[in-house]
């Protein structure tokens, strides 16, 4: 059945594909023609399944159309008809994977780049007041600090060291006193404010030393021991003996003296130590506070001020120890 109002261009035959030379009101046709069966969903299950021609459809279909006052041809009813089974005009989704994924958050933007941006921004500002007003003031109240204790230093250290040249009885030290002096100097003006800062505190360790005043004297209470021995590694036959004393200041208390351990290097500021000693003053003060409990002749060194080391009153070994 010819349609007159259809236009005579090449027509498109029933089941053949929309190409470059259909017309375009043919191929919107077919379109549309698709898009009626679909919505017609009911006409489509019970034409399209059932044995009946197509003829029948296609009179249904052009029914529809003329309802609507439009004449559709026989070319673009066949045509959607075949593009319907064909699922031609069909919308079939891209499969999975990351072009379709970066795609459909590009198309969402909307909904995800305005939070993002609101919380870039906040984190933004949120670093900047942070720098500008915390880190900043920071930086420069430690470098004014930095700046203020290196100009401070040099004299610090050079006013340990005049004490110390003032004090020292024992001159010695001086020399060292000098080195610790000009390495703190030269540490100052680099601003190495660590360097500068422990050359200080050397000088001043050395100082207290020199000041010191006590006198050394075994332990001798009942419940500690007076003295122990040591059976060196390399000499298993060989023993060294110790008597473990404690620095005692003018006003009857222990003070804490720096002492080097001959065992393992370290050197710590104690009250109680061992001195090394021959086996015969080891056996004298055995035998004193076995005799009685009381070591009568306890005193065995006094450190004087001025001096770096005690003098003693026994005959010592130069050794000590911090632990028995």
């Amino acid at each position: 059945m010819a349609d007159a109002t259809a236009p005579s261009a090449t027509s498109l035959p029933p089941g053949s594909s929309t190409g470059a030379t259909a017309p375009l009101d043919e191929v919107m046709l077919a379109m549309d023609v698709v898009d009626t069966l679909r919505h017609a969903e009911r006409l489509v299950e019970r034409e399209l399944s059932a044995e009946q021609r197509e003829a029948d459809l296609k009179n249904r279909l052009r029914e529809i159309y003329r309802s609507q006052g439009i004449d559709v041809s026989d070319s673009a009813l066949d045509e959607g008809v075949a593009a319907l089974r064909e699922e031609r005009f069909a919308y079939r989704p891209s499969a999975p994977g990351l072009a379709r994924s970066l795609a459909l958050l590009w198309v969402q933007r909307s909904t995800w780049l305005r939070p993002l941006s609101a919380a870039f921004m906040a984190l933004l500002l949120g670093l900047g007041a942070y720098w500008a007003f915390w880190k900043l003031p920071e930086q420069h109240r430690l470098t004014q600090e930095k700046t203020e204790l290196v100009a401070q230093l040099p004299n610090r250290i050079s006013a340990e060291f005049n004490r110390i040249a003032a004090l020292a009885l024992d001159k010695s030290v001086l020399p060292e006193a000098e080195r610790l002096k000009t390495e703190g100097e030269a540490a100052a003006k680099a601003g190495d404010l660590q360097g500068a800062r422990a050359k200080a505190d050397e000088l001043l360790r050395l100082r207290t030393t020199l000041e010191q005043t006590y006198v050394i004297r075994v332990v001798s209470s009942p419940k500690q021991r007076s003295g122990v021995f040591r059976i060196p590694k390399a000499n298993p036959n060989a023993r060294n003996y110790y008597l473990i004393v404690e620095a005692i200041g003018p006003d009857g208390q222990a003070l804490p003296v720096l002492v080097n351990s001959e065992e393992d290097g370290r050197a710590e500021r104690v009250t109680q130590w061992g001195v090394r000693v021959g086996q015969d003053q080891y056996d004298r003060i055995r035998l004193d506070k076995q005799d009685d409990g009381i070591i009568q002749g306890n005193r065995v060194g006094e450190k004087r001020k001025g001096y770096r080391q005690p003098d003693y009153s026994v005959p010592v070994l130069g050794g000590a120890i911090l632990d028995w």
